[in-house]
């Protein structure tokens, strides 16, 4: 009997350091997979958040008039984020589209601050959601009004982690954003500091433009030119390049930027793979 237990616990032990060897290796073989799935991966999205009161409808016209334009066929995918975390997907991303638009709104979609706060973290849940599903290494960002605030917000307090380490942001392009709300002067708003503050912890290699829209160059009808010239303050020095453009005319309206001819030429030339060149000025009006 003592030269059985002698030999059983040995035994015992050897069985349970398979048991639990296995299910290690399993993971860590999947967890291989999926990092070298990411990195072979040839998609590059367009993620869009639009502004304060818009759905996730806020930038069909434009897909449609980029599509129009570029003859690429884009899909289109909307991802509706509720209070409580879960996630509506509508649309699809079709087979073999490496440039997919894709459009993040909020059931909370109101202004304020405190809501940018809390719309950051529903999009930095669902951008977790999307990088886990498509599993692509590299995105571009649109933000239209209060969309480029939340951008502005979702890269100082959640981009830069260990589990993003694999992907970058190529470009980011916001158009009508508020960086200092609706004050035109030089006063800043707690949420212009709280960016000025945290300005170090955005993606130093990132390219970026700030798109203003005018008719009579102090306003577009909703935000002050120089709210949107703040931004200055925010990625000027902090990234790699900074370009402020402002397009004036017809449909430089605040609500109609999004279909202004001139910011889909900008989004053509500057954040579409096509012609993306990472940098360089505006082109002229």
């Amino acid at each position: 009997m003592k030269k059985y237990k002698r030999w059983l616990y040995p035994i015992l032990i050897l069985v349970a350091t398979i048991v639990c060897a296995i299910p290690a290796a399993v993971y860590a073989n999947q967890n291989a997979n999926k990092l070298q799935m990411r990195r072979d991966s040839r998609m590059s999205p367009v993620i869009m958040i639009p502004g304060s009161s818009a759905s996730v409808n806020r930038f069909d016209t434009l897909v449609q008039k980029i599509n129009q334009r570029d003859r690429k066929n884009h899909s289109l995918l909307k991802v509706y984020v509720k209070e409580n975390g879960q996630m509506i997907f509508t649309g699809r991303i079709r087979r073999n589209d490496n440039e997919p638009f894709i459009v993040v709104g909020f059931q909370n979609n109101h202004d304020g601050y405190s809501n940018i706060k809390k719309q950051a973290r529903w999009f930095n849940m669902a951008f977790n959601e999307l990088k886990r599903r498509y599993n692509f290494n590299n995105f571009k960002a649109v933000g239209h009004s209060n969309g480029g605030l939340i951008y502005t917000a979702f890269l100082e307090n959640y981009f830069n982690t260990t589990s993003n380490r694999l992907i970058r942001i190529k470009v980011l392009m916001t158009i009508g954003s508020p960086y200092n709300f609706a004050e035109t002067s030089n006063r800043p708003t707690q949420m212009l500091k709280d960016f000025i503050k945290n300005r170090k912890k955005l993606p130093s290699y990132l390219t970026m433009y700030s798109v203003a829209g005018t008719k009579n160059y102090v306003a577009d009808g909703i935000v002050p030119v120089s709210s949107v010239e703040a931004g200055k303050y925010i990625y000027q020095g902090a990234v790699k390049h900074y370009t402020q453009i402002t397009v004036t005319g017809r449909l430089a309206q605040h609500s109609e930027l999004p279909q202004n001819n001139q910011v889909l030429q900008l989004i053509e030339e500057y954040v579409l793979n096509n012609n993306h060149r990472g940098r360089g000025p505006a082109p002229r009006n």
